[in-house]
């Protein structure tokens, strides 16, 4: 076996430490790798040439990033966390715990593109969460702000995780219905994703549970550095 086209692993890891253009690093890997394995530059052409004709439905993906980044320089993330600022009633918990159910409600029905980290969490669900606990809180030390943005994070894993386990069509769910088969058990994919119903309101409630804890935790921590700060008589960060 040839274990030379594997340079172009240690090619990609060489790239991303040093900070290079991530598109410019997949390129320089794929040539890495084919001259590795004794393709002609031509031939590494046409390699990523098709898979690029043949993956070219990624490009709706791939241009979602720079709109993200178009619509943060412009204030994205300063207008969303404005806006739940304003809303009466509107607390962390309460905010990721509605995300959570719209979540695990859309990859039900498949439509698991609606949320995402680049696309939702980033830009509009982390700067939301933290507005609303800002509001209720005061102003939060940056510690807690990053515990708040992994914890909206996480809200929409568990959400995509267990909702597209009801999705019929989903890969799990068919990959189910092939090994029962091979064992000799026999199963429509719908059997198989009703069972997914259960295990997914399980989720939402345990989940639904960490968050609340996690805001109570939140006021305690902030209260506790309020009390701190005053009997030092140094400023709250």
């Amino acid at each position: 076996m040839n274990y030379w086209p594997l340079l172009g692993v240690a090619a990609v890891v060489l790239g991303f430490v040093l900070r290079l253009n991530p598109a410019m690093v997949v390129v320089a890997a794929g040539f890495v790798t084919g001259f590795a394995a004794g393709l002609t530059p031509l031939d590494v052409l046409e390699v990523l040439g098709t898979a690029f004709t043949e993956k070219r439905y990624l490009l709706l993906f791939l241009l979602t990033l720079p709109v993200i980044g178009l619509l943060e320089r412009h204030g994205l993330k300063e207008h969303a966390q404005a806006w739940v600022a304003r809303l009466r009633g509107a607390t962390m918990g309460r905010l990721l715990i509605a995300y959570l159910l719209m979540r695990q409600f859309a990859a039900a029905l498949g439509l698991t593109s609606l949320g995402g980290h680049p696309q939702t969490v980033r830009p509009l669900l982390a700067p939301m969460a933290e507005g609303a606990a800002q509001t209720r809180h005061g102003e939060l030390p940056e510690d807690e702000r990053e515990r708040i943005r992994a914890m909206a994070a996480g809200t929409d894993n568990v959400g995509l995780f267990f909702g597209e386990d009801i999705f019929i069509a989903f890969g799990a769910v068919l990959l189910i219905q092939g090994f029962m088969s091979e064992n000799g058990i026999v199963l429509e994919p719908l059997q198989i994703a009703l069972w997914g119903i259960p295990t997914a309101i399980c989720a939402f409630g345990i989940h639904a549970f960490r968050v609340l804890r996690f805001e109570r935790q939140l006021a305690r921590r902030v209260a506790a550095g309020t009390v701190d700060d005053a009997a030092s008589g140094t400023p709250k960060p």
